[in-house]
């Protein structure tokens, strides 16, 4: 059961309702779905070609958050890091991220100044789960 304070807390939520869910990493780049790795069996090597071409010369955080705050949305989620260990920020836990693609810097940080200042609430979607990490168990999720 909630507590007043969690309910209160999360009373914008049910509010505001409309938000959107961006889905976006380097898995973007095979153009099918963010689990391309784990369905198509795709092996290191193979799916290496993303990360190795990940370059978003279209992102536009000002022009995608004016766009959201126009079409009523009232907040943004997007991913931070997904399953495939793929991070969209320099982390100093990994060099699988943005920063040692051909894009070289950062996303979170300018597409959230972006959606702020257009007034939109912006979360991140952050998984546990990495398949990149050399100590990933080799489970149903995992199969190599």
């Amino acid at each position: 059961m909630a507590t007043k304070s969690s309910t209160d807390a999360l009373s914008w939520f049910v509010h505001d309702r409309l938000g959107m869910f961006i889905h976006w990493g380097i898995y973007s780049l095979a153009a099918r779905h963010e689990w391309v790795k784990n369905r198509e069996r795709l092996t290191d090597e193979e799916y290496k070609k993303y990360f190795e071409h990940f370059n978003p010369d279209c992102f536009d955080p000002k022009d995608w958050a004016r766009q959201a705050r126009e079409a009523g949305m009232k907040y943004v989620v997007i991913t931070s890091k997904h399953h495939d260990g793929f991070c969209l920020w320099k982390s100093k836990y990994t060099g699988y991220n943005v920063t040692n693609t051909p894009w070289g810097r950062d996303l979170p940080k300018p597409f959230v100044r972006a959606f702020r200042d257009e007034g939109l609430r912006v979360g991140f979607y952050y998984s546990l789960l990495d398949w990149h990490h050399p100590e990933y168990p080799i489970d149903s999720h995992h199969r190599q």
